[in-house]
């Protein structure tokens, strides 16, 4: 029998969601090691590693969070989570910056991939407030914008990978770039097989994790009086992005930069396909066209902070206020601005 988030008392229900997103703190920072050794190991490289293995495995708890807030009819959690988790860790990226004190992180960890992930993620938010704006279209119940959406963010994958490979252009060395290089092979003798594994084990925990911050995050809206977009991009959103957060503060104290950005681009462009997982879970019809002004706002502050980071990315600033760049300033003062206004107006 389910478990009615609605039936616990407050005090549980936050009980529950402090220990849950303790959970997904605690994998998240195991997983930063295992990542990193497996980028080496595999020849994959960081930035290709962080967005795909790192950024699809750590937003599993958002994952699971909108796939069963859609499958429960709560339309706006669903939604309003997975673009509220791209608005924080987009945010967690500024703070991953003052925890790199040498030099602006966008500057030591540029690499072309990441450009190509920050054009991706806003493609695809694009593509959600394009379909978002037209006539409903479904069948079977599913908007064939969520086909799309999986399809260009594969065609992204593959694009990241070659730029990798097979790079067309290179950004200028400097003294403080940090490079994408092998690291010379330590006690851990683990072979690829059973790093996968960890990594996978740890995957689930993070899901596991998601889904308890998810039904709790549900208790804590419907006693509180919360709209399901306040919780979604406040609550839960912010509770299953702890591990972009963790990560990317572990990787760069590892040095490994290119990872700590890789990790954010990821995430923030496999929790797009939240929309498109919790369309095939959502039964009233397309999810498109039940989001609403709220959560076309939190849209709008992603693009806008994405937009910013993208700038600081090409300029590439060395050293700003207090070692970090003007890109991370106005991100953090965009999703603070973002996240008040919508507190304000939709509380």
């Amino acid at each position: 029998m389910e478990l009615d988030p609605a039936n616990l008392p407050l005090a549980w229900s936050v009980v529950i969601f402090a220990v849950s997103a303790l959970v997904i703190v605690f994998a998240g920072r195991s997983m930063a090691g295992v990542a990193d050794r497996l980028a080496d190991r595999t020849g994959l490289g960081e930035a290709v590693t962080g967005a795909v293995l790192v950024g699809a495995a750590t937003s599993l708890p958002g994952c699971v969070v909108s796939i069963d807030a859609a499958w429960n009819g709560h339309a706006s959690l669903a939604v309003s989570n997975g673009f509220g988790g791209i608005a924080a860790q987009t945010a967690f990226l500024a703070v991953a910056d003052m925890a790199y004190r040498r030099v602006n992180l966008e500057h030591a960890a540029a690499a072309p991939e990441n450009l190509i992930q920050a054009a991706l993620l806003v493609t695809l938010l694009g593509i959600v407030l394009v379909v978002a704006n037209t006539a409903p279209i479904d069948v079977l119940g599913v908007n064939p914008a969520s086909v799309l959406l999986l399809l260009a963010y594969l065609l992204g994958v593959r694009l990241t990978a070659s730029a990798y490979a097979s790079p067309m252009w290179h950004p200028e060395r400097t003294q403080e770039t940090r490079e994408d290089q092998p690291e010379a092979a330590t006690g851990d003798d683990s072979g690829i097989s059973a790093m996968f594994l960890r990594f996978a084990l740890l995957g689930i925990v993070l899901g596991v994790g998601g889904y308890a911050v998810g039904k709790s995050a549900v208790g804590i809206a419907s006693h509180t009086g919360l709209s399901e977009t306040v919780v979604g991009t406040l609550f839960t959103a912010v509770a299953t992005s702890l591990p972009e957060l963790v990560i990317a503060v572990a990787a760069v104290r590892r040095q490994a930069l290119t990872l700590a950005v890789g990790d954010i681009f990821g995430g923030n462009c496999f929790d797009v396909l939240f929309v498109a997982l919790s369309d095939v879970a959502y039964r009233d019809g397309s999810i498109y066209h039940a989001i609403g002004a709220e959560d076309r706002f939190v849209i709008a502050v992603t693009v806008l902070m994405t937009g910013i980071l993208l700038l600081g990315l090409v300029r590439r600033e060395k050293h700003g206020l207090a070692n970090i760049g003007f890109e991370s300033v106005l991100m953090l003062a965009a999703y603070i601005g973002g996240v008040a206004l919508l507190t304000l107006t939709g509380g």
